[in-house]
């Protein structure tokens, strides 16, 4: 089963990097892909069992359900509910920010693992670890001003 991932440095502490990326329907606001998102399930969008619909520009939409959300470990792990425009059967991603302690920085990793015929899994591997996360990354990055 393939595994996309993605890491990066962001210039503000792991703390407010994670008041961001927690905020289960705020990509748009950090993620260049995501052009809309909308909360279908879940009172507040934030407790597990939370359900997303993202529009991905002219790609159409996909949905994806919140699986956990761990403030402690500043992490959280969602899957597809309906895998819209991607070739896949399954797909279950976590994202998670870390404090890099001799810098006051964070260190974000997001990474999947996901199902798919394998005519397809090399350019789905490049797509989530490059345009999806990897983009997120220096999202978050020029959001906090780096």
């Amino acid at each position: 089963m393939p595994r996309p991932y993605a890491s990066g440095i962001v210039p503000a502490s792991a703390d407010a990097v994670w008041q961001v990326v927690k905020q289960y329907n705020g990509l748009p606001g950090w993620l260049p892909a995501i052009t809309a998102s909308e909360i279908e399930g879940g009172e507040s969008g934030q407790e597990v069992g939370a359900v997303r619909r993202l529009t991905l520009g002219e790609m159409g939409q996909v949905t994806e359900v919140l699986l956990t959300m761990d403030d402690a470990d500043r992490s959280y792990t969602y899957e597809f509910v309906d895998t819209g425009p991607f070739p896949v059967r399954s797909y279950r991603a976590t994202i998670r920010v870390a404090p890099i302690t001799t810098t006051g920085q964070a260190f974000v990793e997001w990474w999947a693992w996901f199902d798919s015929d394998a005519e397809h899994e090399k350019e789905l591997t490049d797509t989530y670890s490059n345009q999806v996360y990897a983009a997120g990354i220096a999202g978050l990055v020029k959001h906090f001003g780096g």
